[in-house]
This record gives C-alpha cells, structure tokens and sequence, in this order.
C-alpha cells in the first residue's frame, strides 16, 4: 500500500479594494491600509507527499520561474515541521503574473495549508503566519481568505464579515509594474495628501463595507499617467454599469464589480477580444469550506487552519 498522499489545491486569486500608501517605514517597507479580498479565479497544485529519510522538493510548472515561491513554501513547511519526505508538486497558473492579484503568494500559502494536513502534522496558526511573512507581504492574507483589513506591510490582518458573492469581470492588459517601479513613482506623491486624510477616508470605506464607487488605489494615478490603458478600461467598465472599478494591487490588472451574473457575463463580452476573467467574491466561509473540502480525506475535524494529528 503506497503511503503517498496527494491533493489538487486551488490557490485564490485576490484584489484589493481599497490600497492607501502612507509613507516609508524605518524598516524601508512602507506603511499600507488596504482591503484584501479573495475572488474565484485560481491556480491549480497537484501535491503529493511521500515519507521520506530526507526531503526532496520536486516542481513542474510551464514557467520554470526561478527560486518559485512555492518551492521555498514548501522547504519552510518541512523543516517547520520537522518532517522528511519526497515533496512533487505540478503547478498551473491562471492566475495573471505581474498584475496584482497575488497569484505567487497565493500558491506559496496554498502548499503552507496542504502539506501539515498531508503530513499528518501540526503547524499552528501563528507559526504559519510567521513562515507566511518570511516568503512575502501577501502570503498571510491567503492563509485567512475572505475579506480582510491589511495595516502595516499588509501582514497585520483584521477579518472583515463576509459581503456577498458579488459577481466581477477582471481584465489583465499585460502591462508588467514591477512592486519597486510602482513604488518609485508613488513616493514622490506621498506628501500630497496628509496621511490622516488618508487614514479618515480609508477608515471611511472600511465601516461602509468596501465594495462602493469612491474607491480609491494609490499606485493606480501614477500607473495610469504611465500606461493610459489601465485608466481606459476602468472607464469603460464604469460605463457599463461596475459598482466599482479599480486597479488592484500596484497594478497591471483593473476589475469592475457587478450587482449581479447577468450584467458581469455582458460586461465579460465586451473584453472578448482582450485578457479578461470573470469571477465572484468569495467570502471566508467558503474559503474555508473549499479547503475543508479539497483535505477531506486527510483530516478528522473542520478546524482552521485544515490540520490532522494522524501520520501518514
């Protein structure tokens, strides 16, 4: 009987909607207010784990992106544990690189929830959260779901209820920021707007729920003076009808919100021609639930996050 044992991991996309940048930290990161929130679209990971006297890591993926965050989730997951084993793993992206939506850490968070279930060990919440730092800003969230105030680099996290599953259209022009290149053209602005204005209009959109047309991205007025596609969709999404339209993250992709499937499958066929997904808000319940589902087999109990003391 082969002691391997295997799961296919979906790894959530998300957006941000809401991102205020209020100034560079003595750390050289910069302080964020942002509102996470995890959408359908999803890269998928094939995961095996296999016991081991030492641990191999083993990645296929079309891109054969070097030192993949999803090798290095996993190597930090195994020692955490300290556990051996032949880890093989077949990743497919869906999720558009470079565009915001933190598909790499989304991956990265994924293999950090699997592997203790597939192990049989327990990894605590803090800790993961501790590993979930150490790969990347966004790597936490992912390890919540749902909706979440992100302060800080973004890692101190506050849950947010869960809003409905509103139904969106995202569009990815292929117009790579880079994280530093966005930063570089925002920090001369961050003098512009008093950072307690700032705070007052983001503290603002959290108490009225965040999905709303008064949205606002920092990063999103120096990427559109740059790229003047990305401001072009947003109006055009906002001329169909989107509740909200907004880049996400420190760009490229720019999503618009819909009250309803209908509206948001129209929307969709107006982008036929370019890069465009559609998608629904997924809350952390159900988050939770397609976790609790995807390890069925490996765990006993509904926790969080989705661990089992049973070895393998």
């Amino acid at each position: 009987m082969s002691l391997t044992r295997r799961a296919r991991l979906r790894a959530l996309a998300k957006i941000n909607l809401e991102l205020r940048v209020l100034g560079r930290r003595p750390d050289g990161y910069h302080e964020l207010r942002t509102i996470f929130q995890t959408i359908s679209l999803a890269d998928s990971i094939e995961i095996a784990l296999t016991p081991a006297r030492r641990t191999t890591i083993e990645l296929a993926d079309d891109l054969h992106i070097a030192d993949n965050l999803v090798t290095r989730a996993a190597r930090a997951a195994m020692d955490a544990m300290r556990a051996t084993g032949r880890v093989e793993m077949r990743l497919t992206k869906r999720i558009p690189m470079g565009a915001g939506l933190g598909g790499g850490s989304s991956d990265a968070a994924a293999v950090l929830l699997a592997l203790p279930a597939l192990a049989g060990r327990i990894l605590p919440m803090d800790r993961l959260r501790q590993l979930g730092e150490e790969l990347g800003s966004d790597v936490p969230f992912f390890l919540l779901g749902g909706a979440a105030v992100g302060i800080g680099r973004g890692t101190e996290l506050f849950p947010l209820p869960d809003w409905k599953p509103l139904a969106g259209v995202l569009v990815s022009p292929g117009i790579h920021i880079s994280t530093a290149e966005a930063y570089a053209l925002l920090n001369s602005r961050l003098t512009s707007e008093s950072q307690q204005n700032k705070m007052v209009t983001f503290q603002s959109r959290v108490w009225d729920g965040g999905v709303s047309r008064a949205t606002c991205n920092d990063f999103e007025t120096v990427a559109v003076e740059r790229h003047p596609a990305i401001g072009a969709i947003k109006r055009r999404m906002l001329r169909a009808g989107a509740s909200m339209a907004m880049m996400t993250g420190s760009g490229s992709a720019v999503f618009g919100v819909f009250p309803g499937p209908a509206p948001a499958s129209e929307v969709f066929r107006l982008f036929r021609k370019e890069r465009a997904f559609r998608f629904s808000l997924v809350g952390r319940a159900r988050y939770r639930a397609m976790w609790w589902r995807t390890l069925e087999e490996h765990i006993t109990a509904k926790v969080w996050p989705p661990q089992d003391r049973k070895e393998p």
